[in-house]
């Protein structure tokens, strides 16, 4: 975001259904689609399925279409890399706080649910290093960094994190945006301006905090801030401050133990990359500036 069924999911089935449609070969040349699929874990190539967690209340890496299809960022990548494999891939929808716990008990495959990469994930800590469960490995695809975003006209003069001492701020539970605001409460609380963090289920949840003047600002991740200033998203109602800080990768979370498939879906995004696929799904996001030139295995900080 699994005992075998979670209450209230959605579950969207999507993907090719035969190698021949998705691979466009059955070529097992060295380095092809074919010679990849022939690497995947025997279960996973048995079943035919990619079984994704993924939450989909984050445009646009990964949201509903008004029908309810899943659609975003992720999306289009998920749906190209089990293309590229001859794989069917079905999108769980859970939320965020549950997607890594599903990917670790193995209720999926993996997850692409814009999940910044970051040591302590891999290595499963919390802020003072202690360590809460296995961690997971990344496959990483996407660079982006948390931005700050605030009502139009930023009524509350808010440019840095330290603006937001002795304000309230909103943002989405189990993100990295979260971790971020409980580190920043200390300096607030030394500076004599204690931080109050309003948590939510969803991003979307945050920003009508944020246009109800319930809190000053959201943090998210820039590709959702920058969304979220579009006409016809916020409405106008909403802009950027400040730059972007603490960049780091999305990524593909597997679980410890997943390394072969981990190191077939490495190999298939480079693929991807090289062909032009890749570039033409963040083109169609509006998102190239976050581009990676290859994939990398567990490069987050």
């Amino acid at each position: 975001m699994h005992v075998s069924t979670v209450p209230g999911r959605t579950l969207a089935v999507l993907g090719c259904l035969t190698l021949a449609a998705c691979a466009g070969s059955t070529t097992t040349e060295p380095g092809s689609a074919g010679s990849l699929r022939a690497q995947l874990p025997r279960a996973v190539r048995d079943a035919g399925v990619l079984r994704i967690a993924t939450d989909l209340n984050y445009p646009p890496v990964d949201f509903k279409q008004p029908d309810g299809t899943p659609a975003g960022l992720d999306i289009d990548l998920a749906r190209a890399l089990g293309s590229h494999l001859g794989l069917r891939v079905e999108f769980t929808d859970l939320p965020f706080e549950k997607v890594l716990p599903a990917v670790r008990e193995r209720r999926v495959d993996l997850a692409v649910s814009a999940v910044l990469d970051t040591r302590q994930r891999q290595q499963g800590l919390d802020d003072q290093g202690r360590t809460t469960d296995s961690g997971v490995d990344f496959v990483d695809y996407f660079v982006t960094g948390t931005s700050i975003l605030v009502r139009r006209g930023n009524p509350a003069g808010i440019g840095s994190l330290d603006d937001l001492c002795g304000q309230t701020v909103a943002l989405q539970r189990g993100t990295v945006q979260d971790e971020i605001a409980q580190r920043q409460t200390a300096a607030c609380t030394k500076a004599g301006k204690p931080l109050t963090i309003r948590r939510t289920d969803t991003d979307q949840q945050a920003l009508a905090e944020v246009a109800a003047g319930r809190a000053v600002a959201d943090l998210n991740d820039y590709p959702v801030a920058e969304y979220n200033t579009r006409d016809g998203q916020g409405g106008g109602r909403f802009q950027v401050t400040g730059g972007q800080f603490l960049t780091s990768p999305y990524g593909i979370a597997l679980a410890k133990d997943s390394t072969a498939l981990r190191d077939v879906l490495a190999k298939a995004l480079d693929q991807l990359i090289r062909n032009g696929e890749y570039d033409r799904i963040l083109e169609r996001w509006g998102v190239p500036g976050g581009a990676v030139s290859s994939a990398v295995v567990n490069g987050g900080r």
